[in-house]
């Protein structure tokens, strides 16, 4: 168990840190994202024998910018990821791109993106997984209603197929 908790929040780390030179983006291929590609953000699938349970949000992007941010220290919650709160995931994902040491804290370059909310599939009670970003119809603090346009960072996202 204290494994599995320790391979989630190094991966929690790598998955949102960033290097002050690089530039991140999970959607970059040769042609890069644009407007009405369908996108997918994902949440669980831990295991190796016996999987979570993966929840997801699924869109097209609205909208693309590319902005410089700072990418300071990574925020110390100060308990397990098990016990993270609501609030406790909106400061993670607002300190990202983040770094784990002092030396690499600097402007990086990052590429945002505004999601049309599609469909979506959360969690509804702590039995069916720990409260992460997508939890009782919501995505961080902001509720999921179709249409809705969510702002997050690339680096979150992976294409998908548009539904027929």
């Amino acid at each position: 168990m204290r494994l599995s908790v320790l391979f989630f929040q190094c991966a929690l780390v790598m998955a949102f840190s960033a290097s002050a030179d690089e530039v991140p983006s999970a959607l970059s291929t040769s042609s890069g994202p644009k407007p009405g590609d369908c996108v997918m953000f994902r949440e669980g699938g831990l295991g190796v024998v016996f999987k979570t349970p993966t929840y997801w949000l699924k869109g097209s992007i609205a909208d693309i910018s590319h902005e410089r941010r700072l990418a300071g220290r990574c925020p110390k919650i100060g308990k397990q990821v098990s016990a993270y709160t609501r609030e406790d995931w909106v400061r993670i994902a607002a300190a990202t791109p983040c770094v784990e040491n002092d030396a690499d804290v600097g402007e990086v370059a990052v590429l945002r993106i505004r999601v049309a909310v599609e469909e979506w599939e959360t969690p509804w009670s702590n039995q069916h997984g720990t409260a992460g970003w997508l939890f009782r119809g919501y995505f961080l603090d902001q509720a999921l209603k179709k249409g809705e346009l969510i702002e997050m960072d690339a680096t979150w996202l992976e294409r998908c197929e548009p539904r027929s």
